[in-house]
């Protein structure tokens, strides 16, 4: 995912063209608001070109002496009238043009959204959450500077540039167009090769501001660990050493800047000592006018600023395209997991679950499934147990499509799940996981989160069924409980209840219950058993369990070793069998019996 600091100037310039391109469906969705605000772009720089002219006249005006107070006066309005309509121009441009800016930043924000959600669980675990925030974050700020700058600077100042040289050309000598010209080019050139390479630099920049991000809040978000381990200070080493490197990144990317400026001033002031040279030259031969030589300077200050800030906004832009080119980045991200183009409906009537000569492995070296073959009869309820790293929950992600297969299948009612959308499969299956990490928001929408269209009463039902509404109604906001960063604010137990009500509001026709009374203690835990048990009656189960006792009504229990299905049958059967699970059975008792009272 991230690319080098260095690359190919074509291919930087290709991927440049690219972003700018993947801008005008954007552009044309408001091609009315667009046309608008261009036409008023171009008359108000026909308004400050037409300043300095006017200023001309009435300076050449006062030198007469007929018409001395009529003349003025009248040119004095229309200079007043000029220079209001070039700023009133430009505001109402802005205003016009400013729902394209802000609707495009929006779009491709929520594009980036839902990309991102649209990616692989593989993705999700590699990826470092405070450098995709930052990534973004700058990205879609470049988006607006981006369309505002190229549109009514770049092109406003080229125009004013075009028109300035073109009457100096039809007034004035060809030399004074010829070095406004030379200035221009040389000008132009040296901003171009200086920020080219100032690029690498702010890359680099992004690259260290990203990375220190990511370890604040990778610390921020293990705030409790930190504590436990009185490593505050360490974190905080480890945080400055990585401002360290931004700092000096920062640091050439500044002095640098300082020296594409002072560079840039050299070359206008050279350019504008030229043409004041040769403007007081011929006002002193008498060939020019006082005027002129005011409408000159005055043409050069104006179009001193523009240039000088041609160059401004040259830098900014290459910058804007940088800050960008990781959140466009995101959006060529593969999906591991996609739709197949033909991918139907689930159709769930009876929800029969099955796995068929399954292998599957993160990764090359690491296979964690091998030919795992088991059923889920319609309405029946299948535990897998075994010891940690044996693949139980990768049966679970594997139901859920986070990740595809290897070899084998998966089924629901008969339908292969990679040829059915997503959505429709996952619609399908409610969770308990064994680690619940709730939305920093309310009890209410932590539970509503399974249904978000259930109503209030619904809610309250399921909280009730999952035992958690009577500690619910304790707290002085009641459901309007806020939980914290990851429910933090509540204990193990009630986010696994929480996590309980969110399954039941779901009411899938599929239930996976992984180590879902894990956190409970013995007295809760019996409680949610029962309505667990309710809940799973005439619903697919899938129990993944490590505490043998919760799972001795299931239907058929898979004794995991290994990747691979080491025994299977009911509890009594497998007893009988007198091999591990009979061993991890008798472990457990033993280990019960011998846990000390508190």
């Amino acid at each position: 995912m991230r690319s080098s600091p260095i690359r190919p100037s074509s291919n930087t310039n290709r991927a440049d063209w690219q972003t700018l391109r993947s801008l005008v469906p954007y552009l044309l969705e408001f091609k009315w608001r667009v046309i608008v605000a261009m036409t008023l772009l171009v008359l108000s720089k026909l308004a400050n070109v037409s300043v300095p002219l006017v200023l001309k006249e009435i300076i050449d005006a006062m030198d007469k002496t007929k018409s001395v107070l009529v003349v003025p006066v009248f040119l004095i309005v229309g200079y007043g009238l000029l220079r209001l309509f070039s700023t009133l121009f430009g505001e109402l441009r802005d205003a016009v043009f400013a729902n394209v800016t802000q609707r495009a930043i929006r779009r491709v924000a929520l594009q980036v959204f839902e990309h991102l959600h649209s990616l692989s669980l593989r993705f999700h675990l590699d990826r470092q959450t405070g450098g995709v925030s930052r990534d973004i974050e700058r990205g879609t700020r470049g988006i607006g500077f981006l369309l505002n700058f190229t549109l009514f600077n770049i092109l406003p100042t080229l125009l004013e540039i075009g028109l300035v040289a073109l009457i100096l050309l039809k007034k004035y000598n060809a030399w004074f167009a010829g070095i406004t010209f030379i200035t221009l080019l040389i000008y132009i050139a040296f901003t171009l090769i200086i920020t080219e390479w100032r690029m690498i630099v702010r890359r680099t920049m992004n690259d260290l501001d990203s990375k220190a991000n990511t370890r604040a809040i990778d610390s921020l978000l293990n705030y409790e660990t930190v504590k436990y381990f009185g490593n505050e200070q360490y974190e905080a080493r480890r945080y400055d050493r990585s401002m360290e490197r931004w700092e000096a990144a920062a640091v050439r990317n500044q002095t640098s800047l300082a020296w594409l400026n002072a560079g840039q001033s050299t070359i206008i002031a050279i350019g504008i000592t030229a043409l004041m040279l040769l403007a007081a030259d011929r006002v002193a031969k008498g060939v020019m006018t006082v005027g002129d030589l005011v409408l000159i300077n005055v043409f050069l200050i104006q179009l001193y600023m523009p240039l000088h800030f041609l160059g401004f906004v040259y830098r900014e832009i290459r910058h804007a395209l940088a800050d960008m080119e990781k959140m466009f980045s995101l959006l060529h991200e593969h999906r591991e997991v996609a739709d197949a183009p033909d991918a139907s409906t689930l159709q769930v009537d009876s929800a029969a679950v099955k796995f068929e000569q399954v292998s599957f492995s993160y990764a090359p070296d690491r296979q964690i499934l091998f030919d795992v073959s088991f059923d889920i009869p319609a309405g029946h309820k299948v535990a897998v147990v075994g010891a940690s790293g044996a693949g139980k929950s990768t049966l679970s992600r594997l139901l859920f499509r986070f990740y595809d297969v290897q070899q084998g299948r998966i089924l629901v009612n008969g339908q292969d799940i990679r040829h059915v959308t997503q959505t429709s499969l996952r619609a399908a299956i409610g969770i308990v996981p064994q680690d619940t990490v709730l939305f920093n928001d309310t009890i209410y929408y932590n539970i509503a989160y399974g249904r978000p269209d259930a109503t209030r009463d619904e809610i309250i039902a399921a909280a009730q069924t999952a035992h958690i509404h009577e500690f619910i109604v304790s707290l002085p906001q009641g459901y309007d409980s806020m939980v914290g960063e990851r429910g933090l604010k509540l204990s193990g137990g009630e986010k696994q209840r929480v996590a309980i009500a969110r399954a039941i509001l779901k009411n899938p026709a599929i239930l996976i219950f992984d180590e879902a009374t894990s956190a409970l203690d013995s007295k809760s835990e019996k409680a949610i058993q029962a309505e667990l048990r309710a809940i799973a009656q005439n619903r697919t189960t899938l129990v993944i369990a490590h505490r043998l006792s919760t799972v001795v009504d299931a239907d058929q229990i898979l004794v995991m070793d290994k990747g691979r299905i080491a025994e299977r049958g009911t509890h009594r059967e497998l007893l009988a069998q007198d091999k591990l699970y009979a061993q991890m059975w008798n472990l457990q008792k033993q280990e019960e019996h011998e846990q000390p009272a508190y």
